[in-house]
């Protein structure tokens, strides 16, 4: 991916025009901190609520739909927002919007965390996930413009490492947190600790972010924006409510609502892409092929990774009989390998290929044919320590796929909508592994239902369920395998 055209920059709060060319002036490290900690809290949030449910619901004495609905109001509103996130930092700035986003974001957790009834922490939840939907699409366009050749590829890498980090230990963090009961506030801590976080990271934003625009000053496509939101909100929350509710008549019209939504939404861009008036999502951005198809390996590859969040967890509490902390130590094997590919991954960022990134979904698909054949050949008397190296492997496939794949799907991303371009990565990132937790469950309880009350039914589901988690590996694979290859920035 070559630098941006002629980006807009601010330094130390004044506004400059680069010359096209010409280079801008290196940032700091302090700039790729400060927007890693706002993917860091947004990540973590997706997947920390998961484990406080059960104390929410004996404190606030909410019902299984309203419990459901704060993890899916987070969801649903954080996925379904993060294009036109995107395309407003294209337009009035991507460190003003990252700034604007986290201090909502801030507000939000802080509303989370004093909620005095589910109603409010359903609300803030939303709000909280529609703030991250502002902040998060500007962290890969300000890296996608600050920074360039190699440091760019190393920013890449550990925004991904970040990703992965958030996801494998959020269920561990916020089993910590819970365990530990702060002060008594017990569920309330894993939204309040977002407040020092954000408030130290906005007393930097100024000083560290350079500010970056896209060209061109059209206006906010308004109407695309509402498309766009409606059709993604309606996608996720059908898919998400579906196995929820057992698939009732109003999900299936719903996802039809969807697709008709889609059809006017494509319609709608290419319309005004064609009269020049500067569409939410530029057609043109997918005439490039490493991106159109990176794109759609990223969605595959977080199907087979969401969804092997949830369907673990559900092993290890329900299946396993661990507590909410014992289950996150479980996590810290997957954590682990992670941690070591990204940093092995991070030695070859300017040196990115198909063939390189194609190999993580395959080790991946490895690991969890291993955690398959593992978990279900351990009996209730066997030792689940025993899935630790198997986890690990599957670890080491995630940290070989997350960042170097976002390099390379970014690598062919049109520079001038980078933001956009960023926001369209997240939402497939982010939606995929939505979208997969419903794939996970309509094969999960179905397979626990078929085995009844014998000893082995969670594990004859755990098993059963990587089955296609396993599929989805291989075929991320193949997809990447068909992309352009790429070879080292210059």
């Amino acid at each position: 991916m070559t630098s941006e055209a002629s980006p807009e920059v601010a330094v130390e709060g004044r506004e400059r025009t680069i010359p096209a060319g010409a280079p801008a002036a290196a940032p700091s490290a302090g700039a790729l901190l400060v927007v890693l900690v706002g993917t860091f809290i947004t990540v973590l949030d997706f997947f920390i609520a998961n484990v406080a449910v059960p104390a929410i619901k004996a404190d606030l004495h909410a019902t299984a739909a309203q419990a459901q609905m704060i993890v899916v109001g987070y969801g649903v509103a954080f996925t379904s927002g993060l294009i036109t996130g995107g395309r407003l930092g294209d337009l009035y700035g991507r460190r003003r919007m990252f700034a604007l986003g986290m201090a909502l974001f801030m507000v939000a957790s802080a509303a989370c965390s004093f909620a005095p009834s589910v109603t409010v922490l359903i609300v803030a939840r939303i709000a909280q996930g529609a703030s991250a939907a502002l902040m998060v699409p500007q962290v890969l366009g300000i890296i996608g413009t600050v920074y360039t050749g190699e440091a760019r590829d190393r920013a890449f890498n550990v925004y991904g490492l970040v990703i992965g980090l958030a996801g494998v230990f959020g269920q561990f963090i916020g089993g910590a947190l819970i365990s530990v009961d702060v002060a008594g506030l017990s569920w309330r801590t894993i939204f309040l600790i977002n407040v020092p976080l954000c408030l130290v990271s906005l007393a930097c934003t100024r000083r560290t972010i350079p500010e970056s625009r896209g060209q061109g000053g059209t206006r906010l496509d308004l109407a695309g924006a509402l498309l766009v939101t409606a059709t993604l909100g309606l996608l996720v929350f059908a898919l998400l409510e579906g196995q929820e509710r057992d698939w009732p008549v109003w999900v299936w019209e719903a996802l039809a609502g969807a697709a008709v939504l889609l059809a006017v939404t494509v319609w709608h861009l290419r319309r005004r892409a064609a009269a020049g008036r500067g569409p939410l999502i530029e057609p043109g951005m997918f005439r490039s092929r490493l991106f159109s198809v990176g794109l759609a390996a990223t969605v595959v590859y977080f199907l087979a990774m969401g969804s092997f969040f949830f369907t673990l967890a559900l092993y290890l509490q329900l299946g396993r009989g661990l507590s909410p902390l014992e289950s996150g130590l479980m996590f810290l094997a997957l954590g682990a390998g992670y941690f070591g590919a990204s940093i092995v991954s991070a030695r070859f960022a300017a040196s990115v290929t198909a063939r390189r990134v194609a190999v993580g979904p395959l080790v991946l698909a490895v690991g969890y044919t291993a955690i398959a054949l593992t978990a279900r050949g351990l009996d209730l008397s066997g030792h689940v320590l025993w899935l630790l190296p198997v986890l690990l492997v599957a670890g080491l496939g995630m940290g070989l796929t997350t960042g170097p794949l976002t390099n390379l799907v970014l690598g062919g991303a049109v520079p001038e909508h980078a933001a956009a371009a960023s926001g369209l990565l997240n939402t497939a990132q982010e939606g995929g592994a939505a979208v997969g937790v419903a794939i996970a469950g309509t094969v999960f309880f179905p397979a626990l239902a078929d085995a009844g009350g014998k000893a082995d039914a969670y594990p004859h589901a755990f098993a059963v369920t990587l089955i296609p988690l396993v599929c989805l590996g291989v075929l991320a694979s193949l997809l990447i395998l068909a992309a352009p290859g790429r070879t080292a920035r210059k």
